[in-house]
């Protein structure tokens, strides 16, 4: 009965869950966020720093930060995991030279202390472009089945039209700790 009133009393609370949007330079983090927001497409230009923004979904309330992938922000990712619950690695599926920085940066994340008990959810990207790496493509090419101590999902996505980005929280929002 005790697990039943819990289930029922998250559904009336504002429950907050800490999301980080990462990447390398130009994968579409920020406009996957701004798609979350405002169901659009929003032009962007490189992001400084951070982009943090409310993103409430079916009645459940996510604090997504879009964190810079330029090379040069990259060291500093860390500062943002602390009470990460998802990480969002978003990947170009069109960035075969890249591949290997994507996957060195995530195996580097994984071995944070600070997200020990984050879920990761792979957005590949640009679904929609000539050329562009399956999910099952990238899936192999990181190495995915070699992760055991974290939950983990690819998603084939196209964020200027929002194909996959939904699914992708649905995943998400099954794996919530409730």
């Amino acid at each position: 009965m005790g697990l039943f009133f819990s289930k029922l009393w998250g559904l009336f609370t504002n429950e907050e869950h800490k999301v980080i949007i990462v990447g390398l330079d130009n994968a579409g983090k920020t406009t996957i966020l701004y798609q979350f927001l405002m169901n659009e497409v929003v032009h962007t230009s490189p992001t400084i720093g951070s982009n943090v923004e409310e993103v409430i979904w079916k009645n459940i309330h996510f604090i997504m930060w879009d964190i810079g992938g330029q090379e040069s922000l990259r060291t500093s990712w860390n500062t943002y995991y602390a009470n990460t619950e998802f990480v969002i690695l978003v990947i170009d599926s069109t960035d075969r030279e890249r591949l290997s920085i994507n996957k060195e940066e995530l195996y580097r994340m994984l071995n944070c202390e600070d997200l020990r008990k984050s879920a990761v959810l792979i957005f590949a990207n640009k679904q929609d472009l000539k050329g562009a790496m399956t999910s099952a493509e990238i899936s192999q090419q990181l190495n995915l089945t070699s992760i055991k101590d974290h939950p983990w999902h690819i998603q084939g996505c196209c964020a200027l039209t929002g194909e996959g980005l939904y699914s992708g929280l649905e995943w998400i929002t099954s794996h919530l700790k409730r």
